[in-house]
């Protein structure tokens, strides 16, 4: 079992009252079990949002490399396109 360390926290009066919400359902033993619970999904959450932050770093690096060897496209020309292919599916009848 791992060691464990008391740590005191304030919470705000809504947050006191959804802890002990918590425990109240019994899911939860103690409002110290309810705290690791959110520690842990925040855990989790910091995780994910790292992993985010990596993968558009990347994407980022990739397009500043794809610019660099003039590897762009035209913005207004894109957009054009875009806006003219969904002219074009907005006008075909429905398939019933």
């Amino acid at each position: 079992m791992p060691t464990r360390h008391t740590l005191n926290v304030s919470l705000t009066a809504e947050l006191e009252e959804f802890v002990e919400s918590r425990v109240a359902t019994g899911r939860y033993q103690t409002a110290s079990e309810v705290v690791r619970e959110g520690l842990r999904l925040l855990e989790l959450q910091e995780r994910d949002r790292e992993a985010a932050h990596a993968v558009l770093k990347k994407k980022l690096k990739n397009a500043a490399a794809q610019a660099e060897r003039g590897e762009l496209v035209d913005g207004e020309a894109f957009i054009d396109k875009l806006l003219a292919g969904m002219r074009r599916g907005a006008n075909k009848p429905d398939a019933a």
